[in-house]
């Protein structure tokens, strides 16, 4: 199962852990697996529209899955998801 990297803000619905496993063969089935493992988890990483909010950054190996396949980017057990709150400022 590819690991998947969680942020700060996001562990509370992960019992503070950091990294966790979660199956599926791109990251839209993993995102959903982590919502079965994890309840609230969907709402805080997708608008009501099922698009990855605009503020959540999502990478398979340092890559940003908005210039792949997006939902549809297949990942592998040796695979590593990560979410990011995208920062703001100036």
């Amino acid at each position: 199962m590819p690991n998947v990297l969680i942020p700060t803000p996001l562990r509370k619905l992960t019992n503070e852990l950091g990294e966790v496993s979660a199956a599926g063969a791109n990251v839209g089935e993993v995102l959903a697996n982590l919502e079965t493992a994890f309840p609230g988890f969907k709402e805080r990483i997708f608008d009501e529209a099922g698009e990855i909010r605009r503020f959540i950054l999502v990478h398979v190996n340092g890559e940003d899955i908005r210039f792949t396949d997006g939902l549809n980017t297949p990942v592998t057990d040796r695979d590593e998801v990560s979410i990011t709150p995208a920062l703001a400022g100036g």
